[in-house]
């Protein structure tokens, strides 16, 4: 495959021009809310790269991961629903419309073939799974959450791409026509049909595909429709933005909320489990979803660690948790009403 394809494209110099208007944007950058150095204080690259010589065990399951067969394309139309297919990537289908967020379906989440793969079990799910969607969501461009080979494949069955600014020159690059692409900043909304509302929100963490680094913005989402409020997060560390999220937004039915590839020496791009129970109470969300996790190692930690230690914080705090199994329907009209199997003990 074609690298200098899947890198994307810089931004124009349309955008360009704009983005200079921003105050979150400065020497060619998008810029977070509060200073976010990539390593904590003191630390180095060189120290990481050596830590991952060190052995840690159960960074890989030991045994597939388990997962359910859902026919996505068959669902009722009064369903609402959501299912997650591992890491970040998960399908809703709200009050009749169907959504996408950060599908990665190729199987490893890295441009070179072969390299970072998925765990055996969590890739059961292709783009021919999926149904037609009405809204694709990317909330950034790091090959996690944005596969080239998967939404080059989804194409056809997409009706709009809603990202940060400058995450659609990447899309045009890729031959996607500019009217399917809508591109927003931070707190900015967009009005769909029906009672639907789209609104960009803050996210802590950085973009960029190999050395491009934030020449486009990284966010989180707030999906209303005519009956739910979601916040869907993406990629980010602890800062003052869930409070306001919270304040203006919540309270919200559901939070989907990236808990995994974490390491307490890269605390301001990724939250560590102890912090995502104080930020889902922040968002004023009645429950939440722990997502970012079995899928792909990232980091060195065990994998299934982000869902136990969450699942512990959550249950000390009495914080209502959802656990589905990748491809697994979670029923949005009965949140709270079930009680969720840790599924990945068995698979220790």
């Amino acid at each position: 495959m074609n690298l200098k394809k899947q890198m994307g494209q810089f931004p124009n110099e349309k955008r360009k021009t704009y983005f200079n208007t921003l105050s979150n944007y400065a020497n060619g950058k998008f810029q977070n809310i509060l200073p976010t150095p990539a390593l904590l204080e003191g630390e180095s690259m060189t120290k990481l790269l050596l830590q991952t010589l060190c052995k840690i065990e159960n960074v890989t399951p030991k045994s597939p991961i388990p997962f359910v067969i859902t026919d996505l394309k068959n669902l009722q139309p009064e369903e609402n629903v959501l299912v997650w297919f591992g890491h970040s990537s998960y399908f809703m289908q709200i009050d009749g419309r169907k959504f996408l967020v950060d599908p990665v379906f190729s199987g490893n989440a890295s441009p070179m073939p072969g390299s970072i793969k998925a765990f055996a079990g969590s890739d059961h799910y292709k783009p021919d799974d999926m149904p037609d969607i009405d809204v694709l969501f990317i909330s950034h461009d790091h090959w996690d959450h944005l596969d080239y080979s998967t939404v080059q494949t989804l194409k056809d069955k997409v009706g709009k791409v809603i990202c940060g600014l400058g995450t659609g020159q990447h899309f045009e690059y890729w031959g996607w026509e500019a009217d399917r692409i809508i591109e927003r900043n931070w707190w900015e909304s967009i009005d769909m049909a029906d009672g639907f509302r789209i609104t960009l929100t803050p996210a802590r963490h950085f973009s960029g595909r190999l050395l491009n680094r934030n020449i486009s913005l990284w966010t989180s989402f707030v999906l209303e429709t005519p009956s739910k409020k979601l916040f869907l997060g993406g990629d980010s560390g602890y800062g003052n933005h869930f409070t306001e999220i919270g304040e203006k937004y919540g309270p919200f039915d559901l939070a989907v909320m990236e808990c995994g590839q974490y390491n307490e020496k890269w605390p301001y791009i990724h939250s560590l489990p102890e912090q995502i129970i104080k930020e889902v109470q922040e968002l004023k969300a009645e429950n939440f979803i722990p997502v970012h996790n079995s899928k792909f190692k990232l980091a060195q930690h065990p994998w299934f660690e982000p869902l136990e230690l969450v699942s512990q914080y959550a249950e000390e705090n009495n914080v209502p948790v959802t656990h589905p199994k990748i491809g697994e329907k979670v029923n949005l009209d009965q949140l709270g009403e079930i009680t969720w199997k840790k599924w990945w003990q068995e698979s220790w």
